[in-house]
């Protein structure tokens, strides 16, 4: 059974309650029991029981659980990098170019004004 919540509008409490469900649903998609998981994370089943009723347990115990489960890697979109601005992440996943534009040469004429000379005679 999927969870589907929007984070814009949910509650902690109910955003809690969501990322343990999927927690949940992970560790069950993978045919681990919860004193599997307990063991491997290093904490109580006790704890991982807790974690999954949404219960509240300590950012430590979260991060073990998803080290534990070998999804650490999601932290990473959690909190992206602040250094990256949201303007550089766009231009990070393009693709090759579909065009090209040349420079401008820099030898251009200079445009015309009054006073300047054309074929020769002056205006």
């Amino acid at each position: 059974m999927a969870y589907t919540i929007d984070f814009s509008l949910a509650t902690s409490d109910q955003i809690e309650a969501a990322l343990c469900k999927r927690l949940e649903s992970i560790r069950l998609s993978r045919n681990t029991t919860q004193a599997q998981l307990a063991e491997e994370a290093g904490v109580s089943p006790r704890t991982i029981g807790r974690l999954e009723k949404g219960q509240g347990v300590s950012l430590d115990t979260f991060i073990r659980v998803l080290t534990a489960l070998r999804i650490q890697h999601s932290l990473e979109t959690l909190l992206p990098d602040p250094a990256v601005r949201p303007i550089e992440r766009v231009g990070i996943g393009t693709g090759e170019r579909k065009r090209a534009r040349p420079a401008p040469a820099s030898h251009e004429r200079p445009k015309w004004s009054w006073g300047d000379r054309e074929g020769g005679r002056e205006q």
